[in-house]
């Protein structure tokens, strides 16, 4: 399991009820993608899990929500145009998008009751409206953005390791208002669905 920052991985390990590693491995893509591949590379690992919190798009998800990635993206990683924004892929320089195993990641959505749905990672957080709107404009489907996921999936992508990204929502995207914000719930809520992923967890390690 792999959190940007401390509060998160505390929020995981209270969660397990099975054993796993959870690591903090710092804030933001390139960060999460050197802590990934720190560990792979000294352990085996057979699934490695991006988790944490998030911002989710209004309406699709509500502060306190759970989702689970059916698409892990990079929502920023490219090039602005006179003709608008060009994603990495279409620039011809690697691949934007990680899909989670598809039987699993559908599995754990239905067994943490999760909205399943793309989470978009970013290296800028969203603080307007009008940036909010591009976003959901260009994936419509998306249910949160958060600043590590695709970071974790390009390392475990490297050494053949499926990957899944669970988010709870504590904020909406759009203007930055922290008296808005709910980080304690959405820690809690990250508490209790790593509560019940154990059971999941376990049948896929058999």
């Amino acid at each position: 399991m792999v959190t940007a920052v401390a509060a998160e991985a505390d929020a995981v390990s209270a969660g397990l009820t099975t054993p796993a590693d959870v690591i903090a491995g710092g804030v933001g893509p390139a960060a999460a993608a050197a802590a990934t591949a720190t560990a792979l590379a000294t352990t085996p690992y057979d699934l490695v899990i991006s988790a944490g919190i998030g911002g989710g798009f209004h309406p699709h998800a509500p502060l306190g929500a759970l989702v689970v990635a059916d698409a892990i993206v990079a929502a920023d990683l490219g090039a602005e145009t006179p003709d608008g924004y060009l994603p990495i892929d279409e620039l011809g320089f690697g691949r934007t998008v990680h899909h989670p195993p598809a039987e699993l990641s559908a599995r754990v959505a239905k067994a943490l009751d999760a909205l399943y749905a793309p989470v978009l990672t970013v290296s800028t957080v969203t603080g307007t409206a009008a940036r909010a709107a591009e976003l959901a404009a260009r994936h419509p489907r998306a249910a949160v953005e958060a600043m590590e996921g695709f970071g974790v999936a390009e390392a475990a992508a490297l050494r053949g390791v499926p990957v899944l990204e669970i988010r709870a929502v504590s904020n909406t995207v759009g203007p930055r208002d922290r008296a808005a914000w709910r980080i304690g719930q959405a820690l809690e809520s990250l508490r209790q669905a790593f509560q019940q992923f154990g059971p999941v967890l376990l049948e896929e390690s058999l």
